[in-house]
């Protein structure tokens, strides 16, 4: 697995996200809900950055960058949905185009798994990709996950496309 670093998001981050961002957005778009196009502005990525951090600020998500040793964000990682009641948060990951078969992905999952379970408190997360996203599959599944079956969402969301649910329980050593 690449070395990696995982960090909450902060305001100051702006810029390097939008580059990153922009310069992965049909690779993620491939991958993933797109967003719409004022996102991919200045005034939209610190609105996004500001709705995260506050989420972040109620307990409800964990806003991660994924940063290579240089500190440059080659992915994003996020639990969100979080209830530490239950003790469960939905994990959410993505990988620049240029870092795909490097192990940033798993690496990524594994950091996320203990974060969850170490740092806030959850015993469970699930993930959904497109059941065509055969890689990211991979990488569930190589971290510990188990796919629970295809999942129809609502139309207005991922296209219609069918997903794929995966869940995994955290014991006390996530990693």
């Amino acid at each position: 697995m690449k070395a990696i670093t995982i960090r909450i998001l902060t305001p100051d981050d702006w810029q390097p996200l939008l580059a990153f961002e922009r310069r992965n957005r049909s690779w993620f778009e491939q991958h993933i809900e797109p967003r719409g196009e004022a996102f991919y502005s200045e005034q939209g990525i610190q609105q996004h950055i500001a709705s995260y951090l506050a989420d972040h600020a109620a307990g409800r998500w964990f806003p991660g960058l994924v940063l290579d040793a240089a500190g440059a964000i080659i992915g994003r990682t996020n639990l969100k949905d979080m209830d530490v009641q239950v003790g469960v948060a939905e994990l959410g990951y993505r990988v620049a185009q240029d870092q795909v078969g490097h192990g940033v992905a798993t690496a990524a999952v594994t950091q996320m798994k203990d974060i969850a379970s170490r740092q806030c408190g959850l015993q469970r997360l699930h993930a959904v990709v497109t059941e065509v996203n055969l890689a990211s599959m991979r990488v569930l599944e190589k971290c510990g996950f188990v796919n629970m079956g295809t999942v129809q969402p609502e139309p207005a969301h991922w296209s219609g496309m069918p997903l794929v649910s995966y869940q995994c329980v955290l014991g006390p050593s996530a990693a």
